[in-house]
C-alpha cells in the first residue's frame, strides 16, 4: 500500500512541477532591453517565424527495454532536428535516434511523417533521418568566422515534453573551443537547453545556424550551462555524409594521453604522450612506440586530444601527415599515412511496428502466464517498476489512479466465501472500511472491501478465486480526484469492474503483458553492453564479469584487460589456443581453430574448444575482441549436448555486443591480463619451515605459499587434472610409514577393480626409501599416481604425485617431475 500511494503522489507531484516549471515564459521584454544598446528589434518574433519552417520535432520508440511485450505505449523518446535540405534531409544528434525505432517527424505546421535514419555517425553525435517530402525550408548555418563570445542567441527545440515542440529559448554564446565528453570542440551557451533539445538549432539573431545543440550539465548548484556543436563541425559531417555516404574519420594509429594540466583545463607546454600504438598500423611501421610525445602535426602544434581531433578534420584516410616527436631529449619527425576509424559510423534504425502506437486496436489487456485481463483504456499505464511474476501496478497517463493486480497461488481450492473475504481483509491494512461483503451474482463472483486508506480518499479491493489463485485486484484514487466528480470515480470503478480471471488467446483485441523477456540487456563499467537470457544471474568474480542459469551449467564470462602495444587478436587467440592445447591431451580436446566473427558491430576472432575429464564433454565458445587498446574476451560455456540450442543462443547474444569507450567508467585504468604475465616455466619457492623442506612450486598451480602453509603437516599444488601433495608424520618411523601405505594401498585395490598398484625400494636422500606407482579410472578416465616414503631425523614423509590421463601433456608432466626434482630437505 504504501509503496504503491508513494507512486501515486510521485506522478501527482510530477505534473504538478511541470505545470509550474512552464508557467512563466521568458519575456521578450527583458531579452530586448538587454539588447536593445546593440540596435536589436524588441521582437524575435520575425527571426521565429523565419527559421521555425526549418524545425522539426522527432519522437519514436525506444529500441531498447526491459521487456518488449509490456512496453506501455507512452513509453517514447523525442529530440529535435534541423532540415538540411529541402528534399527532407533533416539533421540531429546520433544520441536521439541511436536507441529510436518507429520514427516519426512533425514539422512546425503540425504535419507528421514517418522516418528513417540514413546517415550516422556516433563520433560527432550527428545523424540524418529522411522523410517523403520535398518541399522543406532548409536552415541557413552561419560563417563559422562571425561566431564570438557574447553573440546574443535562440535555441528552439522540444523540451521535457512532445508537446512542447518548437518551444524558443534565449541566450548568448558562453564560450568558444570547449572541450566537454566530444571528440571535437563544442560551443557554450547559457540559454535554456532541456531533454529534448538535443539536434535542435542554435541560433544568431539572423536566424542562421550557429551550433546544433547537443548536450547540457545537470548537477545542484549548475545552471544554465548547454553545449552545442560548431556550424563548422556540423559542415564537415554534412560534406562527408552527402559525399561518402559516412564520416571517414582519419586516425593516426595511436592513443594518446594528455598531460595533467590539459586534463584539468590549464594551458600548457606538455607534450601528449603515445600510450598505445595500434598493431599494423603505419605508426607502428614509422617506429613510434609508447613513451613518444607528440608536439605537432603537419607544423601545427598539438597539446590536447580535442585539438588534435579538430586538426584531423582537414584530412582523409590514406593522406599523409608528418608528426613531430620527442623521445628523452631527442625530436625528430615521423611521416605517417592516415588510418580510417569507423567506429561507431554505421547503424541503422530498427522498426516492428508502422504505427508510434503499437497497441493500436487493443482495447482489453491482460496476462496469459497467470490467466487474467481487464479493459485497455488508451490512458493505462504499466508501471514496470512495479511489476513481478505475479503482479503488476497500473496507472493512468495523468497519474489520478492506480489499479494493483497480485495473484496468489497454490491456495486451497474450496476455500468458502467467508475465508476468501478474510483473506482480502488481511492482505489489506487500510484505514476505514465502508462495505465489506461477498458478490456473489456476479459473472465472476468476488469478495469486495471498499474504504478510504491511511493516504488517499478512496479505495475498492475485490479478491476472485479460480482453482488454486487467488487473484486481488485493488484500485487507488487520490482525494481531488473524487471530490472534483462523481462521474469520474465511476469510470474507475467501471474499468476495476472489467476485470475477468480469464485470458482469451483467440482475441486479437487483447494485449498480453505475460510474454517474459527472453533476454535482459546488461551493462558494466568497461563500456561494454551486451544481452543475457532473462533467467540468468550474475555472480560477482574478481576482476570478471560472469553469468549463468541456476545449475551453472551454462554460463558466459567477461573478461577485460589492457593489450600491449603491438599485439594482435590474431596473436592473442594463438597464444590462448596454445595455452588451452598444453593443458589437455589431444585425445580429450577439440579445438576449431581461430575465424573471423562479429560481436555486434566489431570485427572479432572466434573460437571453439572442448574438453573432458570423463564425465562430460564442456565446450568453451570465446571470442576475441581488441578495441580501444583493451582485449574483451567472451567466453560462453556449457555441456556438449546443449551445443545445438546454445550455438544458436550464442550467436544471437553475440550480436547484442556493444563496445563504447565513451561509456567505460573513467576510474578504468590499465588492466594487466595475468594470463600474459605468468611465466609457464616460472617457479615459486615454497619453504616448510616446521618440517625442514623446500619445493620450486609453477606458478600457474593453485597454491597457498603464506600463513599457516608454511607450517602445515599436509600441503596440496594442484591444476587441473593433477597435482602434487606432501604429508609430513613426525615421530613416525619410516617403517611404519610404509606399512601404514601398504594397507592404503591394499584397501584401494580391493574397493576398485580398476585400481592397480606395485612398490620398489629405492634410495631417496641418502636412506632408504619406497616407491609406488598406481593407475586408475575416474569417470572413466585412466590416471596414473606416483607415491614416495621417506624419513629425515623423525619424521615421515608421504609424497603423491597424481595426474589424469586427460590432462597427461608433455608440459604438465615435466612440471610434475621438475617439482619433485625440487625437493629439498633442509635439515
Amino acid at each position: 500500500m504504501s509503496v504503491v500511494r508513494y507512486q501515486l503522489r510521485k506522478l501527482a507531484l510530477l505534473l504538478a512541477s511541470a505545470a509550474l516549471l512552464f508557467a512563466f515564459p521568458l519575456s521578450p521584454a527583458a531579452y530586448a532591453d538587454a539588447s536593445a544598446p546593440y540596435g536589436v528589434s524588441s521582437s524575435l518574433a520575425p527571426v521565429i517565424g523565419k527559421v521555425s519552417p526549418s524545425v522539426v520535432a522527432i519522437i519514436g520508440k525506444p529500441s531498447v527495454t526491459e521487456d518488449g511485450a509490456t512496453a506501455s505505449r507512452y513509453d517514447l523518446i523525442h529530440g529535435t532536428g534541423v532540415v538540411v535540405r529541402p528534399n527532407g534531409s533533416i539533421l540531429t544528434n546520433a544520441h536521439v535516434v541511436k536507441d529510436m525505432k518507429t520514427l516519426t517527424v512533425v514539422t512546425y505546421e503540425g504535419k507528421s511523417y514517418p522516418a528513417t535514419v540514413t546517415h550516422y555517425d556516433e563520433e560527432s553525435d550527428l545523424a540524418l533521418v529522411k522523410i517523403n517530402e520535398t518541399n522543406l525550408t532548409a536552415a541557413v548555418f552561419a560563417n563559422p568566422a562571425d561566431i564570438h563570445v557574447g553573440d546574443s542567441v535562440i535555441a528552439i527545440g522540444t523540451p521535457i515534453s512532445f508537446a512542447l515542440r518548437n518551444s524558443v529559448t534565449t541566450g548568448i554564446v558562453s564560450g568558444m573551443d570547449r572541450t566537454v565528453n566530444s571528440k571535437y570542440q563544442l560551443l557554450q551557451t547559457d540559454a535554456a537547453i532541456n531533454p529534448g533539445n538535443s539536434g535542435g538549432p542554435l541560433l544568431n539573431l539572423n536566424g542562421e545556424v550557429i551550433g546544433i545543440n547537443t548536450l547540457k550539465y545537470t548537477d545542484v548548484g549548475v545552471d544554465s550551462l548547454g553545449f552545442a556543436i560548431p556550424a563548422d563541425t556540423v559542415q564537415y559531417v554534412l560534406n562527408q555524409f552527402f559525399a561518402y555516404g559516412k564520416v571517414k574519420h582519419p586516425t593516426l594509429g595511436l592513443e594518446l594521453e594528455e598531460s595533467w594540466e590539459a586534463v584539468v583545463g590549464l594551458p600548457t607546454q606538455q607534450a601528449l604522450t603515445v600510450s598505445y600504438v595500434e598493431p599494423d598500423s603505419s605508426a607502428a611501421k614509422a617506429g613510434i612506440v609508447e613513451g613518444d610525445g607528440l608536439l605537432s602535426l603537419d607544423g601545427k602544434p598539438a597539446d590536447t586530444l580535442v585539438g588534435v581531433n579538430e586538426l584531423l578534420k582537414q584530412y582523409l584516410p590514406g593522406q599523409s601527415v608528418t608528426l613531430q616527436l620527442q623521445r628523452g631529449k631527442t625530436v625528430s619527425e615521423k611521416t605517417v599515412t592516415l588510418g580510417e576509424d569507423d567506429n561507431g559510423t554505421s547503424w541503422s534504425a530498427g522498426t516492428d511496428s508502422p504505427s508510434l502506437d503499437s497497441d493500436a486496436g487493443k482495447t482489453r489487456i491482460g496476462d496469459s502466464q497467470n490467466g487474467w485481463s481487464m479493459k485497455y483504456p488508451s490512458g493505462l499505464v504499466l508501471l514496470n517498476d512495479y511489476r513481478t511474476d505475479d503482479g503488476v501496478t497500473f496507472s493512468d497517463a495523468k497519474g489520478e489512479y492506480l489499479i494493483d493486480i497480485s495473484v496468489a497461488k497454490q491456495q486451497s481450492s474450496d476455500m468458502s466465501e467467508g475465508a476468501l473475504l478474510r483473506k482480502l481483509s488481511s492482505a489489506s491494512q487500510y484505514g476505514t472500511v465502508y462495505e465489506r461483503k461477498y458478490v456473489a451474482d456476479a459473472a465472476y463472483p468476488y469478495a469486495l472491501l471498499v474504504g478510504k486508506p491511511l493516504e488517499g480518499a478512496y479505495y475498492q479491493a475485490r479478491a476472485y478465486r479460480k482453482e488454486d489463485k487467488i487473484y486481488f485486484v485493488t484500485l487507488y484514487v487520490d482525494a481531488g480526484d473524487t471530490t472534483a466528480s462523481r462521474t469520474k470515480l465511476g469510470s474507475y470503478v467501471e474499468l476495476l469492474g472489467s476485470f475477468k480471471p480469464v485470458f482469451d488467446r483467440t482475441d486479437s483485441a487483447l494485449k498480453d503483458i505475460g510474454k517474459a523477456a527472453k533476454t535482459q540487456l546488461v551493462a558494466s563499467d568497461y563500456g561494454i553492453s551486451f544481452d543475457i537470457p532473462s533467467d540468468w544471474s550474475e555472480t560477482p568474480l574478481p576482476g570478471k564479469l560472469y553469468y549463468s542459469n541456476s545449475d551453472d551449467s551454462k554460463s558466459l564470462t567477461v573478461t577485460v584487460s589492457s593489450a600491449a602495444s603491438g599485439d594482435t587478436a590474431a596473436a592473442w587467440a594463438k597464444r590462448e589456443e596454445d595455452r588451452f592445447k598444453q593443458s589437455y591431451a589431444a585425445k580429450y580436446r577439440t579445438v576449431s581453430g581461430v575465424t573471423e566473427a562479429k560481436l555486434g558491430g566489431s570485427s572479432a576472432l572466434a573460437e571453439t574448444f572442448a574438453s573432458t575429464m570423463g564425465d562430460k564433454w564442456t565446450v568453451d565458445q570465446r571470442y576475441y575482441l581488441l578495441k580501444d587498446k583493451y582485449k574483451y574476451l567472451l567466453s560462453f560455456t556449457y555441456p556438449k549436448e546443449a551445443a545445438t540450442e546454445m550455438t544458436a543462443l550464442v550467436k544471437d547474444l553475440a550480436a547484442t555486443v556493444k563496445v563504447d569507450k565513451e561509456l567505460m567508467s573513467a576510474s578504468v585504468g590499465q588492466i594487466l591480463d595475468e594470463d600474459d604475465l605468468l611465466d609457464p616455466a616460472r617457479t615459486m619457492t615454497y619453504a616448510n619451515t616446521k618440517y625442514g623442506y623446500s619445493l620450486k612450486v609453477p606458478e600457474l598451480w593453485w597454491t597457498d605459499l603464506s600463513g599457516k602453509a608454511k607450517d602445515a603437516k599436509t600441503v596440496q599444488f594442484s591444476f587441473t587434472g593433477g597435482g602434487f601433495r606432501v604429508e609430513a608424520r613426525p615421530d613416525t618411523k619410516w617403517a611404519d610409514a610404509v606399512k601404514t601405505e601398504d594397507s592404503e594401498q591394499r584397501k584401494a585395490k580391493n574397493a576398485d577393480s580398476d585400481y592397480a598398484y606395485a612398490s620398489s625400494k629405492i634410495t631417496l636422500f641418502g636412506a632408504e626409501a619406497r616407491k609406488y606407482t598406481a593407475s586408475g579410472k575416474s569417470k572413466g578416465i585412466p590416471y596414473g599416481m606416483t607415491e614416495y616414503v621417506f624419513a629425515k631425523q623423525g619424521t615421515a614423509f608421504v609424497v603423491k604425485l597424481t595426474m589424469n590421463d586427460a590432462v597427461r601433456t608433455p608440459e604438465n608432466e615435466k612440471r610434475l617431475a621438475d617439482l619433485f626434482a625440487s625437493l629439498r630437505l633442509t635439515r
